[in-house]
């Protein structure tokens, strides 16, 4: 059991590393666009009613802040992660002579439990990683629903480039924001997988319970959709 509680450390470990370097390219790439538009003023909202004139590169850098937090979160996560539970056994440690801190320093781990029935059921990092992952998911669906409404006729802010919108076979004149919407859609998967893993462990009791197997399903899959949305958009993030 705690051989694959290691595997499920290392791997979110890995990942949530691989997701803090995709925040730094999307913070570059908003950057980059902010930095083109200085001095373009846009309305500035309100209840969605226009109130004052700002600068698009002042709007579009709020998304950097919400992404900065974003990295700042991840790298707690991943601290609470990177903790060993190698030696914990079933739930009340092992009778071999193992030595718990050469193995936690030999794959990179920071520590090891102090308490083998809290390595054994503890799944706090997973609802933390998920919890930070929902709110990348927020703040990207966030960013998606103004694309969508810039983009619209009633707005004409923005005008949408092929490669992430589609058209309507019996409407040519619509071009419709697939990409975004997509983006606004997949956040609910990934918020709803947060809600279960809560769920599953509110009435645990100590120590491992089958119950668990169910954690890798959210975790794996909000992993496989958030990092799938932020790989390859640059149209979507206002590359070019």
């Amino acid at each position: 059991m705690t051989r694959w509680g290691r595997d499920v450390r290392l791997y979110l470990r890995d990942k949530i590393d691989g997701i803090r370097e995709q925040l730094r390219t999307w913070q570059e790439l908003v950057l980059h666009l902010a930095e083109q538009h200085v001095e373009t003023l846009i309305p500035g909202y309100t209840h969605l009613q226009r109130a004052q004139p700002v600068s698009l590169a002042h709007h579009l850098l709020a998304y950097f802040q919400m992404a900065q937090r974003d990295w700042e979160r991840l790298g707690e996560v991943r601290n609470r992660t990177n903790v060993s539970p190698l030696g914990c056994g079933a739930l009340a440690g092992t009778t071999f002579p193992i030595d718990r801190q050469y193995t936690a320093t030999e794959l990179g781990f920071a520590g090891i439990y102090a308490n083998s029935l809290d390595g054994v059921s503890d799944r706090d990092f997973a609802i933390e990683f998920l919890s930070a992952a929902s709110l990348i998911m927020v703040h990207l669906s966030r960013m998606s629903e103004e694309i969508i409404l810039w983009s619209s006729q009633e707005f004409s802010f923005v005008t949408l480039k092929d490669s992430c919108a589609t058209g309507s076979s019996i409407m040519p004149q619509k071009k419709n924001p697939d990409v975004p919407e997509l983006v606004r859609g997949k956040t609910g998967r990934v918020v709803g997988h947060l809600q279960a893993l809560l769920v599953l462990m509110k009435g645990l009791p100590l120590a491992y319970n089958k119950d668990l197997q169910e954690d890798k399903e959210a975790l794996f899959d909000s992993v496989k959709t958030g990092t799938g949305l932020s790989g390859g958009d640059d149209d979507l993030l206002g590359k070019g």
